[in-house]
């Protein structure tokens, strides 16, 4: 699948822009979110910091470790397909996942049209993009490893060597850690695992993730 992006700003500090169309205040807001109710939440925050705007419409995209995306969005009242649509299409065009974005609009009096309404929504998501600080996605397995004491150091260069990270460590009389590789190196980290120590070490295959790497 091709090179996904992300945003790396966190829900409590949004990459922030606005404009002004025809008297009416777009507002965007795009933040890094791990599930679609994480999304939800983000927006009810950006309700809640303007409680007078006529609208706050939003886009969020999740997923694509294993592939698949899902997808949410929502007009927040103005015609059908004129604010959510649009804002999701920026997303998409973005190649971007694990994020949302709001437009907030202070409604001016001058009746935008589906056009204006299509253009300034999207534009309000687009700015906000612009500002946020990206990061590219890196498709990875996720494993669950366990070791005794003395392979921790051996173990921890090869994970190195593969691209990987490790956390989630645990201390008692092994060593219990969980270990993140990029997919494409999964296959040769497994082989190198076996070989090193002597089929001794299992990684037990956990699920698949997404992990940032700032641009």
């Amino acid at each position: 699948m091709p090179t996904m992006q992300t945003i790396l700003n966190p829900a409590d500090a949004p990459a922030h822009d606005a404009f002004v169309e025809k008297k009416s205040e777009f507002i965007g807001d795009a933040c890094h979110i791990d599930s679609l109710d994480e999304a939800l939440a983000f927006v009810e925050t950006i309700r809640e910091q303007h409680p007078k705007a006529r609208h706050v419409a939003y886009a969020a995209v999740c997923g694509g470790s294993d592939g698949r995306l899902t997808e949410r969005m929502s007009d927040d009242g103005e015609p059908s397909g004129t604010a959510g649509k649009p804002i999701l299409d920026v997303l998409r065009q973005g190649g971007l996942t694990d994020c949302a974005v709001a437009v907030t609009r202070y409604f001016g009096g001058i009746l935008l049209g589906s056009g204006g309404l299509i253009r300034a929504y999207s534009t309000g998501a687009s700015i906000a993009v612009k500002a946020a600080r990206m990061a590219r996605i890196v498709p990875c397995v996720r494993y669950a490893v366990r070791l005794e004491y003395p392979q921790l150091a051996q173990f921890q260069r090869l994970l190195t060597d593969c691209d990987g990270l490790a956390d989630d460590e645990t201390y008692t009389d092994r060593v219990t850690l969980r270990a993140a590789v990029p997919a494409d190196r999964a296959g040769d980290f497994e082989a190198r695992v076996r070989e090193t120590f002597n089929a001794t070490v299992a990684p037990e295959m956990l699920d698949t993730v997404n992990r940032p790497v700032a641009l």
